[in-house]
Order: structure tokens, then C-alpha cells, then sequence
């Protein structure tokens, strides 16, 4: 049987890549086109369009905090802002309350 894989993402290329799961010895994967540090993002990704820049800098923001899109024991990762609006409110509920960036990117509904 095959091993699973996973998805890794270069934000300055815009592109996706599916490879196998990080092993204990491997090591940092790069980009085949820039040479730059590729980003596990996860298994339960799936990667914008390359022309839609305005998905890309939503996606960049998320996993500059930390957010990635693992598989939770109930099926997907859990919600994730799809636009730089909803990006943009839950950044602002962040600074009002103290919580943190990261938890407030994924939580579905703002109080």
C-alpha cells in the first residue's frame, strides 16, 4: 500500500505540491522552480488558483500565523477565511479581545 501524501506550498511561486510525509531524517523541501523553502500546509489543502492573488495573500497571511490545514479526527481542518474582508475582521476581534492571531483566523463565527 502507498504511503499518503501531503501538501507543501512556495507563496512566491503561487504553486502546490503533493509529496510524501515528512519522515524523520528528511529534509527542508525546496521549490523546483525558485529554489525557495516550500511550507507544509497539510493534507486537507486545497491550493487557490495561481492568477487569484487576492486567495494567495489570504493563504500567505494564514500561514504566517501559524494556521495550517491538517484533517481533524471529524473529517477536514475546520474553517478558514476565504477572502482578505473576513481575514480582516477577525484580525481586528484579535486586537480588540487580546486572543490570539491564530485562533481567531479559524473561529467560524465572531461574537
Amino acid at each position: 500500500m502507498a504511503h499518503g501524501k501531503t501538501s507543501y506550498v512556495c507563496l512566491p511561486c503561487r504553486a502546490s505540491y503533493k509529496q510524501p510525509y515528512p519522515g524523520h531524517y528528511d529534509h527542508d523541501r525546496v521549490c523546483p522552480r525558485c529554489a525557495e523553502p516550500l511550507i507544509h500546509v497539510g493534507s486537507a489543502f486545497a491550493a487557490p488558483k495561481r492568477r487569484d492573488t487576492a486567495a494567495w495573500r489570504t493563504l500567505s497571511v494564514l500561514l504566517h500565523a501559524g494556521v495550517r490545514f491538517h484533517k481533524s479526527c471529524c473529517g477536514g481542518p475546520g474553517y478558514r477565511p476565504r477572502t482578505l474582508s473576513e481575514v480582516r475582521e477577525r484580525i481586528a476581534y484579535a486586537r480588540a479581545t487580546g486572543e490570539p492571531f491564530a485562533q481567531a483566523l479559524v473561529r467560524r463565527d465572531l461574537p
